[in-house]
């Protein structure tokens, strides 16, 4: 595994993942920015630093090397040209192409240390920390209800979602709401500046660029040949088509498993409702079966001489089984398949599980019943704190971003 990036599975020995500290950007959450920012309520720093510094740890104690988005960044644009590309992009990005506005941004984040201007882009920049030398009609006629010029990027914590490790490549991805398409910009600096990535032959399967939106939480890589897509809230049919035929034409990748999902914010993504945890283990959250226990799932070939077939499927088992070449599947219910108990440990994401090896995963502490059952079915459970952290609907596989995992 001399890769940078080296992903064949789920669950083979965690290896490295990048993590990112909560920071400032949550304490620039308000109430009236919180729809727009994908919030329910309002994490407290201080506990969430501490949950996730725990987290950080107890990957470290479990053997993993830990990368930290901020430090990654920082590291990427040590060269003056391309920090100031940087800038440029962000701040485009952020809405201002030109003019007095773009032109303040512009002199202000110049003027900081890199590592603080990394800071200040992740955590908002606020209307009162920038000077305009000039007003034009944009900024005579603009929304001021909002009090940044440069929104905070508060869902920058689940690293899983702006990028995904497949294989020894990635998709950088378009995000599909407007609070987060600029999270992906990090990585895509970091593969293409960073000394650790860049000139590594990283393979970009899906670029940011492209206009259909795809999101890390939806993409699970089941083995070294099948890849599972949510078609969901936040992952489009035809993002799927696109990456399926770039992996079929370019890798060993020989199916990719898309399954439908409910289209909602307490499902967003597949690993919010199902996630990998030993080579024939599954959580799943029951609501997304119909009563026969059947979803619908399409598996996707490539086609000899080149195209990709679609086959449909209802039952998930039987469709796990034959992707995955095996006799038995064991999907394991949220809360116990208890409707309530489901209802509210899916909430906070009992079904998102961290595997960092075979038959071994890190979930939150509060979902007791579903982390008492995981463990009723012989796989060892690490439970980290959860009190401020789920605030953001995410849980630890949604807070982390494998990069090398061990092969089976």
């Amino acid at each position: 595994m001399q890769k940078p990036i080296h992903v064949l599975s789920e669950i083979g020995k965690l290896h490295t993942v990048i993590l990112k500290r909560p920071g400032t950007e949550l304490e620039n959450l308000i109430p009236q920015m919180m729809k727009f920012l994908l919030f329910d309520d309002i994490p407290y720093l201080k506990i969430a630093q501490q949950e996730h510094d725990y987290f950080s740890e107890t990957l470290n104690r479990l053997g993993t090397e830990v990368l930290n988005l901020d430090d990654l960044i920082a590291e990427s644009l040590t060269q003056q040209n391309v920090k100031k590309d940087f800038i440029e992009q962000v701040i485009d990005e952020s809405g201002f192409l030109h003019g007095p506005v773009h032109d303040a941004l512009e002199q202000y984040l110049l003027s900081l240390e890199t590592q603080k201007m990394v800071a200040k882009v992740m955590s908002g920049v606020r209307r009162n920390e920038v000077e305009l030398k000039e007003v034009g009609l944009k900024e005579l006629t603009e929304d001021t209800r909002f009090p940044f010029y440069m929104n905070p990027m508060t869902n920058l914590y689940f690293t899983r979602d702006p990028a995904a490790a497949i294989g020894e490549g990635i998709s950088i991805n378009n995000m599909t709401f407007a609070a987060r398409k600029r999270e992906s910009l990090f990585m895509e600096y970091i593969i293409a500046h960073h000394p650790r990535f860049a000139n590594q032959g990283i393979r970009v399967w899906h670029n940011r660029a492209q206009a259909t939106s795809i999101e890390g939480g939806d993409e699970l890589v089941l083995s070294a040949q099948v890849l599972a897509i949510g078609v969901s809230q936040r992952t489009d049919a035809s993002a799927i088509e696109k990456i399926a035929q770039n992996l079929f034409e370019n890798s060993n990748f020989k199916s990719v498993l898309a399954i439908r999902i409910p289209h909602n914010h307490a499902m967003m993504h597949l690993d919010t409702v199902f996630t990998m945890i030993n080579r024939d283990q599954f959580t799943v959250h029951p609501a997304i079966l119909n009563k026969k226990g059947q979803i619908d799932s399409w598996v996707l070939h490539p086609k000899k001489g080149g195209g990709t077939s679609i086959e449909h499927h209802t039952n998930l088992k039987a469709t796990l089984k034959k992707v995955l070449g095996l006799s038995e599947i064991d999907l394991i219910p949220t809360g116990g398949g208890d409707e309530i108990a489901a209802a509210r440990e899916q909430w906070n994401d009992g079904t998102n599980t961290l595997a960092v090896a075979p038959g071994e995963v890190v979930t939150y502490d509060r979902n007791y019943i579903s982390n008492k059952l995981l463990r009723e079915h012989g796989i060892l459970v690490h439970e980290i704190h959860s009190s401020e952290l789920s605030r953001g609907r995410g849980g630890p596989r949604c807070m982390s971003m494998p990069i090398i995992r061990e092969d089976l």
